[in-house]
């Protein structure tokens, strides 16, 4: 589930290439997913409205022709699910809407959690005309809280029956390490099996430690999977 590339200038399976290179390496089969709105897929017009949320529904029907397949090389009973900051909120979604869908996820460097958080970082700041489309179809957290604290998977944490892997750098501005740790807590306030690896000095994209965050993710798919 890769991060956010503006759909203007996306092209088939780009994001996440020296993961699903790796992976692929490693033996395993990798389905990198075109959301709605990207290349070939499916336009969505009011996908960015509804927080792109979409994206969720994407990747479980991803999940759910792989496991239709019928194809030979593929291990439909041993699925992990791996995504990267906007495609790590995925992974969070996936999560409690679809419990037990996946056996296993990793998010790399995920946005927060509660999806407010993300339009001050991303799109308050830029002026992005978008955010007054979201407020006047969804209102804002202070005059329909209900809406927003319905649309954050941590309010359906409940629900996860698969463990998760979060990798994050302690320098990424992109996607603060706060949203994460928050993201943990309640993980583990909820008794579910969470990890959270953390990398001094890594940006939002890592880099010298990025061989390291893979290496504990094949271990941790080779434990789950």
């Amino acid at each position: 589930a890769h991060g956010y590339i503006d759909p203007a200038v996306y092209t088939t399976g780009r994001g996440l290439a020296r993961e699903q290179d790796l992976l692929a390496r490693e033996g395993y089969v990798v389905l990198h997913t075109d959301y709605r709105n990207h290349a070939g897929s499916d336009d969505d017009p009011d996908n960015d409205v509804n927080l792109r949320l979409g994206y969720t529904e994407d990747v479980i029907g991803a999940a759910l022709a792989l496991r239709s397949s019928g194809r030979p090389e593929i291990d439909t009973g041993r699925l992990g699910l791996l995504g990267r900051s906007m495609g790590g909120g995925v992974v969070y979604n996936t999560l409690v809407v679809a419990p037990g869908l996946f056996d296993a996820a990793v998010a790399f460097a995920p946005v927060s959690a509660h999806p407010e958080e993300n339009i001050d970082q991303f799109q308050r700041p830029e002026g992005d005309p978008l955010v007054a489309e979201i407020e006047s179809a969804h209102g804002t957290p202070e005059t329909n809280p209900g809406f927003w604290r319905e649309v954050s998977p941590l309010t359906y944490v409940d629900r996860v029956t698969e463990p998760l892997l979060i990798h994050h750098g302690t320098a990424d501005d992109t996607c603060p390490l706060a949203w994460t740790r928050t993201t943990v807590a309640a993980f583990e306030a909820a008794g579910k099996d969470v990890e959270l690896r953390t990398y001094r000095g890594e940006g939002h994209t890592f880099g010298p430690r990025w061989p390291d965050s893979m290496e504990a993710t094949m271990a941790f798919f080779e434990r789950h999977l």
